[in-house]
């Protein structure tokens, strides 16, 4: 019983130690128009409301005069669902845990772009959609979101 409850501490201490410290991030809530304020690391959030909702596609557009690339996540209500997110530049990874919301059945979306190399889908729960997006270098973000219909747009720039 002392070995295991003894494994047990180290396990948890090894996790709190190697674990992102969020405590240390600004929090942000995101605007419904576009900031050009870009950043690199932290968390954020729309303060969205309880809607049920579908993500429809994931598409994305570059534009080189202006230096960076535009993923918009077009949802099927006309309000945002609400959203959750975290960003790390130095870890290459932009996370997105969205409420009330399912992937549609015709859900369409990007393989590649130019600074995103993958995005993983997790359906955490019936109603409840994670999203990993694995980023090909260190980028910032400008992340604001459109109504009617509802939009989550990403502006990334090297």
């Amino acid at each position: 019983m002392k070995i295991i409850a003894l494994f047990v501490t180290i396990f948890c201490l090894t996790s709190i130690s190697f674990g992102q410290d969020l405590f240390k991030e600004r929090i942000r809530k995101l605007s419904s128009n576009k900031t050009s304020i870009y950043i690199e690391k932290g968390i954020f959030h729309n303060g969205g409301v309880k809607v049920q909702s579908s993500l429809k596609s994931l598409r994305q557009s570059y534009n080189p005069k202006q230096g960076f690339e535009r993923i918009v996540m077009d949802f099927s209500t006309n309000q945002v669902p609400k959203i959750y997110g975290h960003i790390s530049s130095d870890d290459k990874k932009l996370y997105l845990d969205i409420f009330e919301t399912t992937l549609a059945k015709d859900f369409k979306s990007v393989p590649s772009t130019r600074f995103i190399e993958k995005v993983n889908f997790f359906p955490i729960e019936s109603n409840h959609l994670s999203l990993d997006l694995k980023l090909k270098g260190k980028v910032s973000a400008d992340i604001f979101y459109l109504e009617n219909p509802g939009r989550l747009v990403i502006d990334l720039k090297n």
